[in-house]
């Protein structure tokens, strides 16, 4: 999709991090933007900034986790705008821990937001986009879905959170395998962010009440995972406004892959060559073995 001018793009988790700063992209570029998230005080906020910038905006409150509220989300935008041609499951929660620690809500809580909104995303608006392709021989749309570099990698002490970025990862590469029998004009790509300051670190303040609420109490594991994961969050180097440039340019690319930190490849090259080797799993702090030793220090001190 080359052009986004007077076109719609629908951006879950759009109050904050990657998707506030895809929507004031999305806004100077012309376009309409559907702002969704789950933070109303913060969503109102980031609304006004990108109405400020000259975009008509349709907020929308919701839990991606929730399948008929990313139902209602798409009658919405449909009713609002229209089909929409961008469509960023961005929304997503950060928990680690020992993965043997994790609480059956631990799990039902990243896996809903993380995996589950993405898959809620694709199945609602997917079937719209194709349908006005098939009306439209000029319609194309593109679907953007945010995972990680944990997708890709399995570090220690984030297990719950590398599960649902893998699971991503594996439905985005699916999602674009099954385009690609059906339709030329909708395309797809997966995000695979490293360490980019965003607040994901501090996810816990939005865990809803029936997933234990933001006072859930912590382990001594999740509670250095946690430290550990906003402390390297917030020193990274490359902001999330340019890591919304690189997502539009892949867009425009067609480029299915979209890395923040193509540098951080040689810990999956080696993954994938423990894989056809058939040898036991590399240590992925290799490259950075003061890290490894700082959370083994932090674990064993903890317990």
């Amino acid at each position: 999709m080359k052009h986004f001018s007077k076109r719609t793009a629908v951006i879950t988790g759009a109050a904050s991090g990657f998707g506030l700063e895809l929507a004031r992209l999305a806004a100077r570029e012309g376009m309409q933007v559907v702002m969704a998230d789950v933070q109303g005080d913060a969503l109102a906020q980031a609304v006004a900034e990108v109405e400020a910038l000259g975009a008509e905006v349709l907020p929308f409150r919701l839990d991606v986790s929730q399948a008929a509220e990313v139902e209602a989300l798409g009658a919405a935008t449909l009713a609002r705008f229209g089909v929409p041609h961008l469509l960023i499951n961005n929304a997503g929660v950060g928990a680690g821990g020992l993965i043997w620690e994790h609480t059956p809500r631990d799990w039902d809580w990243v896996l809903g937001v993380n995996l589950m909104g993405v898959v809620h995303g694709v199945r609602v608006f997917t079937p719209m986009m194709l349908a006005a392709a098939a009306a439209d021989p000029g319609f194309e749309a593109h679907i953007v879905n945010t995972a990680s570099m944990a997708g890709l990698l399995n570090a220690p002490n984030l297990g719950v959170y590398n599960v649902s970025k893998h699971a991503v990862v594996s439905l985005s590469e699916t999602l674009y395998q099954d385009l690609r029998l059906v339709s030329e004009r909708i395309g797809a790509s997966v995000l695979c962010p490293y360490f980019v300051p965003t607040g994901i670190g501090r996810s816990e303040r939005n865990r809803p009440e029936a997933a234990g609420g933001s006072a859930a109490p912590l382990t001594a594991s999740q509670k250095v995972s946690q430290a550990m994961l906003a402390k390297a969050v917030d020193a990274g180097k490359l902001s999330a406004a340019q890591v919304a440039t690189l997502v539009f340019d892949a867009v425009r690319e067609d480029r299915f892959y979209i890395y923040s930190h193509p540098q951080a490849l040689g810990g999956v090259q080696s993954r994938f060559e423990d894989l056809t080797l058939q040898r036991n799993p590399s240590d992925p702090f290799a490259a950075r073995p003061d890290i490894a030793a700082n959370l083994r220090e932090a674990l064993r001190s903890a317990s």
